[in-house]
């Protein structure tokens, strides 16, 4: 039996010396080099007795050596669950202990601070720090550089990624080697990516975004990466024109229009250039059109799904919208409380179905039957309509959530931890407008009679508690919050009072 997701993204590489990776410092990795570092690192995994189906968590800062265990979960059938470097141990405590993971790999400064968790669930613990040295690579680097691929099925599952509910509990997400096999394939005929393509990678490597749309677009194309620890506008400028494609959230875009220095010369080389993860002004198209030449492709896609729709590569890609159902994926809009498919142009929440749907919530069997409808189609949360063209636009999200700098920020967990704070009475956590974010969190507060809530304190409380990306940019204190007649915050009254502050 093959291993479909293996087989199609990375055994086919086996033995080209083609450039993979480009490394800021010169150095360039082939595909060769970097599969015979996976397969170290699959033996390595196996010889701490784990077997295909096992989990692997890792919460490690983005390397070569960091997108081979990729290489090595998927070799050796064991399912990947990578981790936001932000994370802190409160949050990481309940990642390992729900997936029951076998193996946590983390940078070596964290390795005291997580023996305790290891410990109690029985996981083994080892380090990998960004240069690619630690205790795991110590394990690898005396294995050997062959490695035979665990047989697995399709719908067996490849990866575990926690998304954060508005209840305050994480939910992770069940992918399959066809769910984010048939999303590459799709998405790299769908944008003509092809073994000359070189993409600038400045994406983490943690979420659907930089791992499985990015990387595995690129792997099944046969393309190259410039291969970068995170976003650094002068990197991109000084490699841009040695590349031709560039995937971002709408923050990289808004700094490259603040550069002098980009403009039509530096981008000739570039064929495309992709954003998602969060909206795009339809200012920054206008800006980025008439600087470069180039109009923004936009698409859309979650955690559950992958990418569900996308702008044309040939055709009109219009701002304000994230184009049509990708091929082999259905998208409909529905009235929310009947289920019931809405005319076009009506608004509605947004359900898709297809070979990029998740398989459910893992150890959630409740959460799954509430959000992935018996027929398959998934609720995505997202309200949208559908214009007379087929483009699909996203006018808003049923549950609050907002996207800053494209990570997924959920209101109901910050608002967990504020309720917590002394003085605070109750707290409400909205997204309001941010030039470079996109979007960013205001914590609005209501304090309790008799106390003084002090802001700077709970501010430097939070960064013990929450990861950077979650923390509110702005914290303000108010009489009370609005309600409607059964009780319930109004949240948009919340967002449309702040939205300029």
């Amino acid at each position: 039996m093959a291993n479909p997701l293996f087989d199609r993204l990375f055994g086919r590489h086996i033995g080209k010396t083609t450039p993979f990776l480009h490394l800021l410092d010169g150095r360039t990795v082939s595909h060769s080099e970097f599969l015979d570092m996976a397969a170290q690192m699959a033996n390595a995994i196996v010889a701490q007795g784990l077997r295909p189906g096992d989990r692997v968590a890792a919460q490690i800062d983005k390397s070569p050596e960091a997108l081979a265990l990729y290489a090595a979960c998927v070799q050796a059938g064991l399912v990947f669950l990578p981790l936001n470097t932000a994370y802190q141990v409160e949050e990481l405590t309940y990642f390992f202990e729900d997936s029951a993971c076998s193996l946590i790999l983390c940078r070596p400064q964290n390795k005291e601070e997580l023996e305790p968790v290891a410990g109690r669930i029985g996981a083994a613990l080892m380090t990998l720090d960004a240069s690619g040295a630690g205790s795991f690579a110590d394990a690898a680097k005396g294995q050997k550089s062959t490695f035979e691929t665990a047989p697995r099925h399709g719908d067996d599952l490849a990866a575990l990624l926690y998304t954060s509910g508005t209840t305050g509990r994480s939910k992770g997400a069940m992918l399959s080697q066809n769910n984010l096999l048939s999303n590459a394939e799709v998405l790299a005929e769908l944008w003509e990516f092809t073994s000359d393509d070189i993409l600038l990678h400045a994406l983490p490597i943690f979420h659907t975004h930089g791992l499985f749309v990015a990387v595995n677009v690129t792997l099944i194309a046969g393309g190259s990466m410039v291969f970068m620890p995170k976003l650094d506008i002068d990197s991109l400028i000084e490699w841009m024109p040695r590349a031709t494609t560039l995937m971002g959230v709408p923050t990289f875009y808004t700094r490259l229009l603040a550069e002098p220095r980009f403009d039509s010369d530096l981008a000739s080389n570039m064929r495309l250039f992709i954003s998602g993860s969060a909206p795009l002004l339809a200012d920054t198209h206008v800006q980025f059109e008439e600087r470069t030449g180039h109009r923004i492709l936009e698409r859309y896609g979650m955690t559950e799904t992958n990418m569900n729709t996308s702008n044309p590569y040939d055709g009109e890609r219009r701002a304000g919208t994230v184009g049509k159902p990708l091929p082999s994926v259905e998208l409909k809009i529905t009235d929310a409380a009947t289920g019931e498919t809405v005319p076009d142009g009506e608004i509605g929440q947004i359900e898709v179905r297809g070979p990029n749907v998740f398989l459910g919530y893992w150890r959630m069997p409740e959460k799954t039957a509430a959000e992935l409808r018996a027929d398959g189609f998934f609720i995505t949360g997202d309200l949208g309509k559908i214009d007379d063209d087929g483009y699909v636009h996203i006018v808003g999200r049923n549950k609050d959530l907002i996207i800053s700098g494209g990570y997924n920020i959920y209101p109901k967990e910050i608002e967990m931890v504020l309720d917590e704070q002394e003085g605070v009475l109750e707290s409400a956590v909205i997204g309001v407008p941010h030039a470079d974010l996109g979007e960013a969190g205001l914590g609005v507060l209501v304090q309790k009679s008799g106390h003084t809530i002090d802001i700077a304190s709970i501010s430097e409380k939070l960064t013990t508690s929450l990861a950077r990306f979650k923390l509110p940019k702005k914290l303000i204190v108010v009489d009370e919050l609005p309600r409607n007649a059964m009780g319930k915050v109004q949240k948009n009254l919340l967002r449309e009072k702040y939205r300029r502050i």
